[in-house]
């Protein structure tokens, strides 16, 4: 039986999430930007190296959101991550890509290396805001109460 349309993202996300940890990055779902553009999953390795993964579930939901490009000024890979029937030819080729579902996910095509470079002072404040954000979810785990 296939998951529901809805929960289709979130299955995702988890999918992506596992295969980043097994690439060595620890991740996090919904990352917000300083720009305010909320990245899907996020990830950050132990040289400080960061990927943020797009997450698409059908053609419709590429072709209704083009905010990806922005998300180059915030990480040094950046990969969109579908699901096994997504007609992956309609994606950009200068973009890596992931292919996943609920338990995992495979690179069908590696991201390039960023042309632009993350700025030093860029990069501290993706990582200052990367970790403020898992400590604030791990308290709100651990003590959901205000």
């Amino acid at each position: 039986m296939s998951a529901p349309r809805e929960g289709l993202a979130q299955q995702l996300a988890r999918g992506v999430g596992r295969l980043l940890r097994h690439m060595g990055y620890d991740s996090l779902t919904e990352f917000t930007l300083r720009s305010g553009r909320r990245a899907d999953v996020a990830g950050i390795d132990r040289k400080g190296k960061i990927v943020i993964a797009e997450i698409k579930i059908s053609a419709a939901d590429f072709r209704s959101d083009q905010k990806w490009p922005e998300y180059m000024d915030f990480c040094d890979l950046f990969y969109f991550a579908v699901p096994l029937d997504f007609p992956v030819e309609i994606l950009p080729d200068e973009s890596g890509l992931i292919l996943a579902d609920a338990y995992s996910g495979d690179i069908a095509r590696p991201s390039q290396k960023n042309p632009n470079p993350l700025h030093a002072s860029r990069r501290r404040e993706v990582t200052l805001r990367f970790a403020r954000a898992a400590a604030k979810r791990l308290r709100r785990w651990e003590d959901p109460v205000p």
